[in-house]
């Protein structure tokens, strides 16, 4: 195990690059969106897809506090709405609704890491586990999806704060529902942002690098796998 690891009570994941990863290569433009859009993106440079992307993604972020898969599903119909106004792709309602239907309640968006049921399986044994994430209501079902569910005994999740990760409450959250020093808890996480803010409050962070673009240079212990940390 891991030496980081072997002194700690608790370790807390995060979900996202850590222990999935979206099976179309992109978190919000799903296979259902690429379905339905066609080549009508091939008329557009990154640049404005870009903008549009972040259009929507302002959106989100200013609504971000929200109780059910109901109004995740709402908040992504505007999402996607707004992508399709931005760029004029003249997506129909019901072709808006089928898109955010699916990227609400399509558990076969996620796809697992080989080893990450093995990974937390095996830690559940020695270790308290948690969840901080930045995600929305649909999140149970996807880690019940991916049979690892069961392995978590407490969440911090951004969409019951209204708030997001590196927010000191996201992390303040997760102590108190594990009942732990800071000391005695570590983080995983793909981002050094996120890493820091759990560090600031004494959590030991993990930088996971499962994801090429998250393999940075940082004084963090590193791990390209989660079996690297058993």
């Amino acid at each position: 195990m891991n030496s980081h690891l072997s002194e700690k009570s608790v370790i807390f994941f995060d979900v996202g690059y850590t222990i999935d990863y979206p099976a179309s290569g992109d978190w919000m433009f799903t296979r259902r969106f690429y379905e339905v859009v066609g080549n009508r993106l091939d008329t557009f440079d990154a640049s404005q897809i870009n903008e549009a992307r972040s259009a929507g993604m302002v959106f989100l972020d200013k609504n971000h506090l929200i109780r059910n898969e109901e109004e995740e599903a709402e908040l992504f119909y505007q999402y996607y709405r707004i992508v399709t106004d931005h760029l004029g792709l003249r997506l129909t309602d019901a072709e808006i609704t089928s898109i955010a239907h699916d990227r609400t309640y399509n558990m076969e968006n996620y796809i697992i890491y080989p080893d990450a049921k093995n990974v937390i399986q095996t830690l559940s044994q020695t270790h308290r586990l948690g969840i901080i994430s930045d995600t929305w209501p649909s999140i149970e079902n996807q880690l019940r999806a991916l049979d690892v569910l069961q392995y978590f005994s407490f969440a911090t999740y951004s969409f019951e704060l209204g708030t997001f990760k590196p927010d000191r409450r996201m992390y303040l959250d997760a102590l108190e529902k594990c009942s732990c020093y800071a000391r005695e808890t570590a983080f995983i996480d793909d981002s050094i942002q996120n890493l820091e803010g759990a560090a600031k409050l004494g959590i030991t962070p993990i930088l996971i690098a499962a994801n090429p673009a998250a393999d940075v240079e940082t004084s963090y212990t590193k791990v390209h796998s989660l079996s690297e940390l058993i």
